[in-house]
């Protein structure tokens, strides 16, 4: 089934005309949404618009309302609503062109593949030369589109063979990051900064989003099918739970493979540690270093006490 297209129409930049077309770039039928069900009878639940005190009403006897204090409103009809909408164009203007990394991330909002109109045979042509001035200048256009009567800001960029279009939060849409302002601004341990950096060298790669999976959606689905089919769910692998970090030197040495005993004499990872396992197998615990050490001093000097008295009692 073909995608449905978000928006038509023309990008302008000055004089130049791109009919267009805006498609989705996201779906949301990977998500698993529910209804509500009445078990008795297996019917679906539906709900009545009533008002406490009156009971069910008419669609037509509905406003919206805006709270402006706690149970005090300011009514609105659909007629003045309307009347405010933006009128929808079908042009999305260049009006400004930013450096690629001039935007901060926390402004994008959805994405959008922009493909040429089959309607036109010189949109691709034209759309070829935005979309290579764009990669070579290295820039990002911006504009304003409006849909359902409702306007967004826009970013246009090269994506691969293609056009990128993501629309962009305004400004008052973002909460400041005073957040951070009570992080302790302590200096740490240079060492500790580099076993990070050393630990972040060792697990870099190309980004592979299907590496990471959608274990609750996939067991949500699982568990659909198997009640469907009278089974039991198959189990979904998860990931193991992490511990607790006691000591962030001792773990970031772990990590990296610094860690004393974290591999065991065949160079192989000792995981929860193979002196727990032969300890295990033999049913004693592994006595520590320091304790052993102290052990056979003690030996040592009782040893030697012993063969002094045995050689008075032969002189004797």
């Amino acid at each position: 089934m073909p995608t449905r297209a978000y928006w038509s129409g023309r990008i302008r930049l000055a004089l130049v005309s791109i009919p267009v077309e805006v498609l989705p770039a996201t779906k949301s039928t990977s998500r698993i949404s529910f209804n509500q069900i009445h078990e008795p009878t297996g019917k679906r639940i539906r709900y009545e618009k009533v008002v406490p005190g009156v009971g069910p009403v008419e669609a037509s006897e509905i406003v919206k309302g805006y709270e402006v204090e706690k149970n005090k409103y300011v009514l609105l009809t659909d007629e003045e609503i309307n009347d405010v909408k933006l009128e929808a164009k079908k042009s999305i203007d260049l009006s400004q062109f930013v450096d690629e990394d001039a935007i901060d991330e926390v402004y994008f909002d959805r994405p959008f593949y922009i493909v040429p109109s089959d309607e036109d045979e010189d949109a691709a042509e034209a759309y070829i030369v935005l979309r290579d001035a764009l990669k070579k200048t290295k820039k990002i256009g911006l504009g304003q589109l409006v849909v359902r009567g409702q306007g967004s800001i826009v970013a246009i960029k090269p994506y691969g063979k293609g056009l990128l279009m993501e629309t962009l939060r305004y400004a008052d849409e973002i909460k400041k990051a005073d957040v951070f302002d009570e992080l302790p601004s302590k200096k740490v341990d240079a060492d500790l900064v580099s076993l990070a950096e050393e630990l972040i060298q060792k697990k870099a790669g190309e980004f592979q989003p299907e590496k990471f999976k959608d274990t609750y959606t996939a067991a949500l689905r699982e568990l659909i099918k198997a009640k469907e089919e009278k089974r039991p769910p198959r189990e979904i692998e998860e990931a193991q739970p992490v511990s607790n970090v006691i000591n962030l030197m001792d773990a970031l040495k772990r990590s990296v493979g610094k860690g004393g005993g974290d591999k065991t004499g065949d160079g192989k990872p000792a995981g929860k540690g193979s002196d727990s396992k032969s300890s295990a197998s033999t049913g004693k615990a592994k006595t520590p270093a320091s304790k052993t050490k102290t052990a056979k001093s003690k030996s040592a000097k009782t040893a030697s006490k012993t063969a002094k008295k045995a050689s008075r009692r032969k002189a004797a």
